[in-house]
């Protein structure tokens, strides 16, 4: 995959409001997919379906602790771009 491809996809991915949100909480540590949805309010099938996109991005990774599965940021480039858009706001 070249650079331009690689940067496209992670943009394509940051691309919805929700994964934004999901990214600004991962981004102080690791969360389980439960305070995931908890914080966001919203179900957590939904969580899911934009969790899978992140990850298949290369955004967030997981781990799991017995049966639950927690997520961190593996890409902090995207938590960068995030403040920077979020900066162009103040």
């Amino acid at each position: 995959m070249s650079d331009c491809e690689r940067i496209a996809e992670v943009l394509k991915a940051l691309g919805h409001p929700t994964r934004v949100k999901i990214i600004k909480f991962l981004a102080d540590g690791e969360k389980c997919v439960k305070e995931i949805w908890q914080e966001l309010g919203i179900p957590q099938p939904t969580v899911s379906q934009h969790i899978n996109i992140l990850k298949s991005a290369g955004i967030i990774s997981f781990r799991k602790d017995g049966v639950k599965t927690c997520y961190r940021v593996e890409e902090p480039k995207a938590v960068e771009i995030i403040k920077l858009l979020s900066e162009e706001g103040d």
